[in-house]
C-alpha cells in the first residue's frame, strides 16, 4: 500500500486503515517504523528548525516502492508506505512504513533495510523551516542514483 499525504500523517487513521487490510492474511508479523519530527538546530546554524517540508518526485518514488514489492512478492510480503507532502511541523510524523511477513524475523530485517534503502533511494527532498523559510537540508540528503537533474 503507497500513500502520499497533504502535511502530517494521522498515523493512528493510517496504521488502524492497514491492519484491518492485513490482519486475516494468515502472517505472523506487522512490523512498522515511524518518523517523528524533532526539534533540532538546523545544518546552516541559522536557528532552530519549527518544521519539515517535503517535496516528492512521484512516478520515480513509486517505481522504488514497486521494485520492493517485486523483489520479495514470492515470499509472502507486503510493504506499507505513507509520506506527507508539503509541511510537518515539530512532533508531528512525516513518515510511516510497514512490512507484513510471515514471521517476525524476515519481517524485522526487511523493515529496516526499507526504510535505510527509503532514505538513501526515495526521490524526497526535505527542507528545514526555520522563521517561516524553507532551508534546503543538505547535510542531511543524498544524491539519487540515476536521477540525473533530480540529484
Amino acid at each position: 500500500m503507497f500513500e502520499i499525504h497533504k502535511g502530517a500523517l494521522k498515523i493512528s487513521l493510517i496504521y488502524a486503515k492497514w491492519y484491518e487490510s492485513l490482519k486475516y492474511k494468515n502472517c505472523g508479523a506487522f512490523l512498522s517504523f515511524c518518523g517523528i519530527v524533532r526539534e533540532e538546530e538546523s545544518d546552516e546554524k541559522k536557528g532552530i528548525v519549527e518544521a519539515l517540508s517535503f517535496e516528492i518526485y512521484e512516478p520515480l518514488l513509486k517505481a522504488w516502492f514497486k521494485g520492493w514489492e517485486e523483489n520479495y512478492k514470492n515470499e509472502g510480503v507486503k510493504f506499507f508506505f505513507a509520506h506527507s507532502l508539503g509541511e510537518v511541523k515539530i512532533h508531528q510524523s512525516s513518515y510511516l512504513a510497514g512490512v507484513l511477513s510471515k514471521n517476525r524475523k524476515l519481517g524485522l530485517k526487511l523493515l529496516n533495510d526499507f526504510v535505510e534503502d527509503f532514505k538513501k533511494s526515495a526521490p524526497i527532498w526535505k527542507y528545514d523551516v526555520i522563521k517561516g523559510e524553507k532551508i534546503y537540508a543538505k547535510k542531511r540528503s543524498y544524491k539519487l542514483k540515476g536521477a540525473g537533474i533530480l540529484a
